[in-house]
């Protein structure tokens, strides 16, 4: 009996014109952006009906890679703890449960431990949870935090009275999670969010007890581009309140002594211009790219003079070395930077007298300062890792120079040794002949012969660096002969600011062009072939994946893109869209017709054509807020209309999730044991 092909589901077509700057496009598939929509639900269960069903035959290695990556992690398991105003604060996992337990006990380890959350009682009944925010007051007996049980970030804030365990009635609906407290224990500074397009707008102060309809809105962001929040200096001094966009901030403090009065404007936004402020006895430490020092440096200025021009320099710009941080501790100063791309760790003491770097051994690791909520301490909490190495959580003595390895993560399975990998990086040449970095992990032993199965992973936007850290999940892969390379290209911020400015706006297609090469360069070196190479990218990286395989479809055998953004014209025109307005300084803003030209030349959507595609799978979540679940849905509709193969396309939305997939540390394995399942199969490896 012959067996009957299943047949992938077919969206209707809907012409929709969309007219501006006197150029139509036609979106066939535009009415599936109602959420709500019995239809709309229908296509998207068909899609996971058709992806499970030609997945079927790999649902039971699935499985076997979903506990192969649980059983190398430890579940019971807690943090490294850090104090904090007299309380020792932890995270603690048990065993057979999904979600964190929090605890802190009082000046010694030794004490009693004290609960102050478990999220498994809290998730009961709900498909996804999330808790975020905690923040103590200052005497120790209250707590506020935010929970959101949909997936779309948006939280209710809560506050728990940690002497009784009795949670308050103030409920406040629609924020982000995070408050600030004054330091009377009795008042709340949050930030709310506005309902249709999720923007941080609103800054609002909450007395305890009252009713959340009284709260007074102590600031309103009105530019659309831009979003606020409200934090606490380290020093504990002042409450701030922070502005920002793409590529400009703005700051207001008040005395956390006097939550009544009104914040006052530390510098007032002059665009371009980004700074972040870091307060330290009688002044404020202010890391920016002022008078074109693109890759940062440090300024100081006055508590009570904190206009631009009262700044002084402490740290001068390089064109060589980007400032990304700073942690200021009473002795000393701990200055985060980046040289040819790696992380480095400076250590400046206040008196002069000293002034070193922490030494690191490698070409693919990542280091960055930890949880440093102490002032009057010695120690440096850093964390560190490589392709290679599992992540550690260093305690550092700045006067002795010794460090003490708190905790290195564990990899349970008794199977995995550091010494049966090796980790190297290498260049690319791109199209118009800048190098492009690569870090690359694989087994020993493994020919370099143009056979190995290779997935190649890139993001590329915002000036996010993604470092090359240690994955117990990846060791999947690795074990069965895959190489796995992270692409440094444009965008990022891996080679300073200028890598970052060369891959948004009107050289965006640069950070496309740049994966390109680098793939080639992979088959070109013997590493991979095209019948072995696979690519990977999520949200914006999703665009990536999007662009690079319109352009060169036939690199890739396979390819995942992960809540992908991917209909960048249509997107960024609706302002009522979560994050559309605070991405015009990304990608620009399409009423300008240079911008929209521009954008529809790279669109992933507007540029599918008439060709052979490499087997794709895409994922989403229905309650994504950042990429909306009909970007990646209308492009899985428009590939199957018009790609010219046989080969896999499959769409699979989680239908009880947003942007960052499912809750609980063990559900998201599953998504991940789907996604190396995908590109195992197509390498023929079932077990």
């Amino acid at each position: 009996m012959t067996q009957v092909k299943v047949q992938p589901p077919v969206a209707k077509r809907i012409p929709k014109e969309l007219k501006i700057h006197g150029d139509v496009r036609v979106d066939d598939y535009f009415w599936l952006n109602q959420r709500e929509d019995q239809e709309v639900l229908d296509y998207l269960n068909a899609e996971n009906a058709y992806c499970d069903e030609l997945t079927a035959h790999t649902k039971v290695f699935q499985e076997q890679l979903f506990e192969e990556m649980k059983s190398r992690i430890k579940e019971d398991d807690q943090s490294v703890p850090y104090k904090y105003n007299g309380y020792w604060y932890i995270v603690k996992y048990e065993t057979g449960k999904g979600y964190p337990i929090y605890i802190r006990k009082k000046e010694t380890l030794e004490a009693e431990e004290e609960l102050l959350f478990d999220c498994n009682e809290m998730a009961e009944g709900h498909d996804y949870f999330r808790l975020v925010g905690l923040s103590v007051s200052p005497d120790n007996t209250l707590i506020s935090f935010g929970v959101d049980t949909v997936g779309r970030r948006n939280y209710t804030l809560k506050v728990k009275n940690l002497v009784t365990g009795d949670i308050f009635s103030d409920n406040i609906e629609n924020t982000t999670g995070s408050a600030s407290w004054a330091n009377d224990n009795a008042t709340l500074f949050y930030t709310k969010k506005d309902s249709e397009t999720l923007r941080s707008d609103k800054i609002y102060k909450h007395k305890l007890g009252e009713e959340a309809t009284n709260d007074t809105l102590v600031f309103h962001e009105a530019d659309d581009t831009f979003g606020v929040t409200v934090y606490k200096s380290k020093s504990r001094k002042y409450l701030v309140i922070a502005c920002y966009s793409t590529l400009t901030n703005e700051y207001h403090i008040l005395n956390a002594d006097t939550p009544n009065e009104s914040f006052k404007l530390f510098q007032e936004r002059i665009r371009g211009v980004e700074y972040s402020i870091s307060h330290f006895e009688d002044a404020f430490y202010v890391v920016t790219n002022a008078d074109g020092a693109s890759n940062f440096k440090l300024m100081k200025t006055p508590e009570e003079a904190t206009e631009i021009e009262n700044w002084q320099e402490v740290i001068g710009h390089r064109e060589d070395v980007l400032i990304e941080d700073i942690d200021i501790f009473k002795d000393f100063l701990v200055v985060s930077e980046r040289s040819n791309g790696l992380n480095e760790i400076r250590i400046i003491r206040w008196d002069g007298t000293n002034d070193y770097y922490l030494p690191f051994d490698n070409e693919t690791y990542t280091a960055y300062t930890g949880t440093n909520v102490d002032f009057d301490s010695e120690i440096l909490r850093y964390g560190y890792s490589s392709l290679t190495t599992p992540s550690s959580t260093i305690d550092f003595n700045m006067v002795t120079k010794t460090k003490t390895i708190k905790k290195e993560q564990e990899v349970l399975g008794g199977k995995f040794d550091k010494e049966n990998y090796v980790s190297e990086r290498i260049w690319a040449t791109a199209d118009d002949g800048t190098k492009i970095p690569m870090s690359m992990v694989y087994r020993k032993g493994l020919n370099i012969d143009g056979s190995n199965p290779l997935l190649q992973y890139a993001y590329g936007s915002y000036g996010s660096t993604i470092d090359p850290y240690f994955s117990t999940i990846r060791l999947s892969l690795l074990d069965r002969g895959f190489i796995y390379v992270i692409s440094h290209v444009r965008g990022g911020e891996y080679l300073g600011r200028q890598w970052y400015e060369n891959g948004k706006l009107l050289t965006k297609t640069n950070t496309f062009t740049d994966f390109i090469a680098c793939s080639k360069h992979l088959i070109a070196e013997g590493y991979t072939s095209k019948e072995h190479l696979y690519a990977l990218g999520g949200s914006a990286g999703g665009l990536l994946i999007g662009a690079v395989i319109n352009l060169a479809p036939q690199l890739y055998n396979g390819v995942i893109a992960a809540v992908p953004f991917v209909d960048v014209v249509t997107t960024m025109l609706d302002d009522s869209i979560p994050l559309t307005t605070g991405e015009y300084d990304e990608w620009g803003n399409p009423n300008d017709e240079e911008y929209y030209n521009y954008m529809k030349s790279y669109s992933p959507y507007d540029n599918v054509k008439a060709q052979d595609y490499p087997n794709i799978l895409v994922t989403t979540g229905l309650h994504d807020s950042q990429v909306q679940y009909w970007e990646p849905a209308k492009w899985v509709a428009k590939l199957r209309l018009l790609k010219t193969d046989s080969n896999k396309l499959l769409l699979k939305t989680n239908m009880t999730a947003g942007h960052g997939g499912a809750s609980g540390r063990f559900e998201a394995l599953k998504e991940d044991a789907e996604e190396y399942a995908f590109l195992l199969d197509l390498e023929n490896i079932n077990n």
